[in-house]
């Protein structure tokens, strides 16, 4: 009997031995290195996948916008380099002319480059009449003036053009002070 009660006694001993430094730092490195379960390992690449997504939809927004901001820029300067041409047909029909079929070859040259801008969504500021506005109008001259009333549009020098919000060439006007 008495080798029962020393075999408590050396297991009693062994739970009293402190545990070495090494032997700590082995038991925290199997706990730090343990693998990720293949359910982690599928939510962090479906994150993945979710982030590359919505990049990518990003990209093709600002894209797209980038190409409509783009036409509509080009758009607009082509256009300002057809406007002398419109203000040439204009003053040849605001002139006489003894040739009835010259006279109606401009009309039909001037309403065809006006059906193109129309097409194009380029539309004429309305100037003449209308309340002086620095964001439409180029106020070239003023004029004290009793019938009109102060920063009315008296005479329009020069035909303005907008697209959209957008104003490719202002109104060269003379404005009532």
């Amino acid at each position: 009997m008495a080798k029962k009660q020393k075999e408590p006694q050396s297991e009693n001993l062994k739970e009293d031995i402190p545990e070495t430094d090494e032997q700590q730092a082995q038991t925290t490195e199997s706990e730090e290195t343990k693998s990720p379960t293949v359910d982690e390992l599928i939510a962090a690449e479906k994150d993945k996948y979710i982030r590359l997504l919505a990049e990518y939809d990003n990209f093709r927004k600002r894209s797209q916008r980038e190409r409509e901001s783009l036409y509509q820029q080009v758009k607009g300067d082509t256009v300002l380099k057809l406007l002398p041409v419109y203000d040439n047909l204009q003053r040849a029909l605001s002139l006489t002319c003894s040739d009835e079929a010259f006279y109606k070859g401009i009309e039909m040259t001037m309403a065809q480059l006006m059906s193109i801008l129309e097409e194009l969504g380029v539309k004429p500021i309305d100037a003449l009449g209308k309340t002086f506005d620095a964001n439409l109008h180029n106020a070239v001259m003023h004029v004290e003036d009793d019938e009109h009333t102060k920063g009315e549009i008296v005479e329009e020098f020069q035909k303005g053009f907008t697209i959209g919000d957008r104003v490719i060439r202002h109104s060269m006007v003379k404005v009532a002070n």
